[in-house]
């Protein structure tokens, strides 16, 4: 029987993570500092685990193996990968300029999908800001030389950031989360990242860590990035609910949810849910299964589970493709 799943995040001590998502969020670690938790994960860079029912302690991509690829739903049906993965981000320090490439150059040169990504600023300290493409229009020699003269920043576009901002950071875009952003990503599947520009600074190794100017080179687009706009839904489609759309693109579908009361979900055959709780719990139940999601916690919904209830008084996010 289809039944949704708590999911157990794997954790990463990045050097310019905080302790935000192991004091506020639950994330329980014996790491230094809590830089990301990988909500839902299938990359062999970290697994999530299941948390609930009869296969917990299990991979959840293990669960999608064979038959168990149908819980994806009919728009993976072609794919021979797990197509998404969702984390939580909390940036104490500026992360390194960087850019991901798009598939077409990521399957050819990395062997792997490459990578956009939408962000939504759960929280933002006074002041914080981050960077989202250019300035102006620069060209390839420009860019290069700005790499190599340490001037890069000055042509840097510095967005101020609020809770609640949206970025939708299409592959080929320059970026960098800030200090004293927390963020809730979602994104294509992949691990991969090209660092630009990291403020000198020096990995556990005691050197300086790698840059991928060329590869950057190859993948960045030089032109100003695009606006981003968030659409309120009707709220008739999800009772007892406020609901914006923050993200739709051919990879990922991605809505904001606040929950007061109860409400009832829906997967099709098309494509599961992944609902990751930011503020207050919520009670999901259906498939014979009942669950309850505190701040921080996420789970996996089956497509083909049909209907599913919510209950409580919280701020999340739901992702599907």
């Amino acid at each position: 029987m289809l039944k949704p799943m708590l999911l157990k995040a794997p954790l990463k001590d990045y050097l310019w993570g905080g302790n935000r998502l192991r004091n506020e969020y639950g994330k329980e670690s014996a790491l230094d500092k809590v830089a990301e938790s990988w909500e839902l994960s299938c990359h062999e860079d970290g697994l999530s685990l299941v948390d609930s029912g009869e296969n917990k302690g299990k991979t959840l991509a293990s669960l999608l193996e064979g038959p168990g690829k149908e819980m994806l739903g009919t728009k993976a049906a072609e794919l021979d990968y797990f197509p998404l993965m969702i984390k939580l981000i909390d940036a104490k320090k500026d992360l390194s300029v960087q850019v991901h490439p798009d598939n077409e150059y990521a399957w050819r040169v990395e062997g792997e999908q490459g990578k956009t990504e939408m962000w939504y600023v759960v929280d933002a300290e006074p002041g914080a800001s981050l960077i989202y493409g250019f300035k102006e229009k620069i060209s390839k020699e420009e860019f290069q030389q700005r790499i190599e003269d340490n001037t890069l920043l000055e042509v840097c576009n510095q967005v101020p950031v609020h809770k609640g901002d949206v970025f939708f950071i299409e592959a080929g875009t320059l970026h960098a989360i800030g200090a004293g952003i927390l963020i809730c990503e979602v994104q294509q599947s992949s691990n991969l990242t090209y660092r630009v520009y990291d403020y000198g600074r020096l990995g556990t190794d005691g050197k300086p860590r790698q840059l991928h100017i060329d590869k950057a080179l190859d993948v960045t687009r030089l032109e100003l990035p695009p606006q981003v706009s968030q659409t309120l839904m009707d709220i008739d489609i999800f009772p007892h609910m406020d609901v914006k759309l923050l993200a739709d693109c051919e990879y990922f579908k991605v809505y904001h949810g606040r929950l007061q009361g109860d409400s009832a979900m829906h997967t099709g055959t098309d494509s599961f849910h992944c609902l990751t709780v930011l503020e207050g719990a919520v009670k999901l139940s259906g498939g014979g299964e009942k669950l309850t999601l505190s701040k921080g916690a996420t789970a996996f919904v089956p497509a083909g589970l049909g209907t599913y209830q919510l209950q409580g008084q919280a701020e999340f996010i739901l992702s599907k493709l």
